[in-house]
């Protein structure tokens, strides 16, 4: 009897133990987690609470209007339309000056790639800012919205790619993608053999480590696009092969990809440059003038000096917030 005792009061006394633990392990989570909800109070307040992210706001309210009155347009097919930006006696002086400067950087076709639920008309801005900086064949795709895996996307990317550049002559293309956009264009270049056929990939606001807005959505290509997911996996595995060069723009104002540093693209094998926004939404990167200048800039610079840093460094990284470039090798 007494045994019995003893083994009740020992049970007893390990189911007290057990639950005082777990009230502790809850106590120390809800101090994290408030805690946390401190941190981003604070971090949204200084963001948003600036003049800059007055401004922000402002530009993204006012785009957001204007894309969801063009979104209609976006949905009919673009047709390719070479230019022939290789003559230059009908050119204005801004195309003309890129062609005499370069003449390949300028015949070089772009292509342009959505987000999600989005079209082509987010690039309505990007586009006609590229052609008029002297890029002869700029053109905008769309795939479905109805799209719930990315690797699926990256295929038809591809078949894009090899469209463009059959109809072209070109030997290369650049790739320009706005959020899930720089997503599928990236794992097609760095884990479907890309890379061959992209001389530079642009990614505007892309959650490269996954954001928290996908836990948002139950959907297959929401997960595929949650940190820790297998596609996140994937892109972080070597890439030892990879040719392409990364322009990454990410803004800390960014609603859709949280935390905002989530854009950053840092990968070992990467040949890398780096834009910082401050003050800009999600949907108004493509069309932030400071962001197209900067990309257009680098798009017209030859890529020889970009492989001389990476034969150098192995990676290289460009960090700005006012264009005024911070280049330091990782």
């Amino acid at each position: 009897m007494r045994n019995r005792l003893t083994v009740s009061y020992l049970s007893d006394m390990a189911l007290v133990r057990s639950r005082l633990i777990r009230l502790a392990t809850m106590a120390g989570g809800a101090r994290s987690i408030a805690a946390d909800l401190g941190r981003a109070t604070g971090y949204v307040a200084r963001t948003y609470g600036a003049p800059a992210g007055v401004r922000g706001l402002t530009l993204e309210g006012a785009w957001l209007a204007a894309h969801v009155a063009s979104y209609p347009l976006g949905l009919i097919r673009e047709t390719i339309q070479d230019e022939g930006v290789y003559r230059t006696d009908t050119l204005p002086p801004s195309r003309r000056s890129l062609v005499v400067a370069d003449v390949q950087a300028a015949g070089t076709p772009i292509l342009l790639v959505h987000g999600i639920m989005d079209n082509r008309s987010v690039f309505s801005v990007f586009q006609r800012a590229l052609r008029r900086r002297g890029f002869g064949l700029v053109h905008a795709v769309n795939y479905s919205v109805l799209t719930g895996d990315l690797r699926t996307a990256a295929h038809e990317l591809r078949t894009h790619v090899e469209r463009l550049r059959e109809l072209t002559g070109a030997e290369k293309v650049h790739i320009v993608g706005h959020s899930l956009g720089g997503m599928i264009a990236r794992y097609y270049v760095q884990r479907m053999g890309g890379s061959a056929a992209v001389g530079t990939l642009v990614t505007l606001g892309s959650p490269h480590t996954g954001t928290a807005a996908a836990y948002l959505l139950p959907t297959p290509l929401a997960r595929q696009l949650r940190p820790g997911s297998d596609v996140m996996g994937e892109l972080a595995e070597p890439a030892p092969d990879c040719s392409t060069r990364f322009l990454v723009v990410w803004s800390r104002m960014d609603q859709m990809v949280l935390p905002q540093g989530n854009a950053r693209l840092i990968h070992p094998d990467l040949l890398v440059e780096e834009l910082e926004m401050r003050d800009v939404g999600h949907l108004s990167l493509p069309i932030d003038p400071r962001a197209v200048h900067w990309v257009a800039s680098a798009l017209a610079r030859p890529h020889a000096d970009d492989h001389a840093s990476r034969s150098r460094y192995g990676h290289l990284t460009r960090v700005s917030d006012t264009l005024r470039e911070e280049s330091s090798p990782a």
